[in-house]
């Protein structure tokens, strides 16, 4: 496994998962572009949304992916999330039928219960990927997906920028971040039994330009990734 600390340049002040998602709650949606993961939605062709009846969002923060999935006809949505104040603003979205606080790797949802299974910017700030795949293999029924949206490792060891917010005191603030290769990602997922369907890759374009101008120097550098796996038999 690599370690973050060999390519950050930034040196920000590092909190865990749970208090940096709690204090980034409030200017979350401000932050996190649709370009990132969003788009890359977009852009798949292997699942068909609509045929979906019932989906585990593990990482389900503010609810951004279970709004997306609600929109493509997705009618029953269960989502797990490791921080109170993120549960909270996905509740006052309304997309998700039950939400649950808890860690992805452990959920505590039924077993063999989803076609489809879906976390998006989660992976960096697990230290192990196989413990999710597992827990998504678990999860998912005969024939079910699992769409993971990560942060590419190439942009996380190129800019040397980990997950970050604004404090409200207008301190720069690090979540601990891991980078995963992404054959890190196919040896977790295929040694938890998926079978990888589709892969995609999101590239710092016009779109990215048009709200961080700063970027030009990352134009074309792949900032995030989509995998889809499915389970067969």
């Amino acid at each position: 496994m690599l370690d973050f600390t060999d390519f950050d340049t930034r040196n920000y002040r590092t909190v865990d998962v749970a208090t940096g998602y709690g204090q980034w709650v409030d200017t979350y949606e401000d932050t996190v572009q649709d370009a990132m993961d969003i788009a890359l939605l977009d852009e798949l062709t292997a699942p068909a949304w609509r045929s979906v009846r019932r989906a585990a969002d593990l990482g389900c923060g503010t609810g951004r992916t279970g709004a997306w999935l609600r929109r493509h006809g997705v009618p029953g949505i269960d989502g797990v999330d490791l921080t109170p104040g993120m549960l909270e603003r996905a509740r006052e979205r309304g997309a998700h039928d039950h939400l649950v606080e808890g860690d992805v790797r452990t959920s505590g949802l039924p077993g063999g219960s989803y076609d489809l299974v879906i976390s998006s910017l989660i992976d960096e700030h697990l230290p192990d990927l196989r413990p999710y795949y597992d827990e998504a293999w678990r999860l998912a029924a005969p024939e079910a997906l699992c769409v993971v949206v990560a942060f590419h490792p190439h942009f996380i060891m190129t800019s040397g920028m980990p997950t970050h917010f604004t404090s409200a005191s207008g301190e720069p603030v690090a979540i601990a971040t891991h980078v995963h290769l992404l054959s890190d990602h196919i040896a977790a997922g295929l040694g938890a039994g998926w079978r990888l369907a589709e892969m995609r890759e999101g590239l710092v374009d016009e779109r990215w330009l048009a709200v961080k101008p700063k970027w030009e120097r990352f134009r074309n550098h792949p900032v995030s990734a989509a995998l889809v796996w499915r389970k067969d038999g």
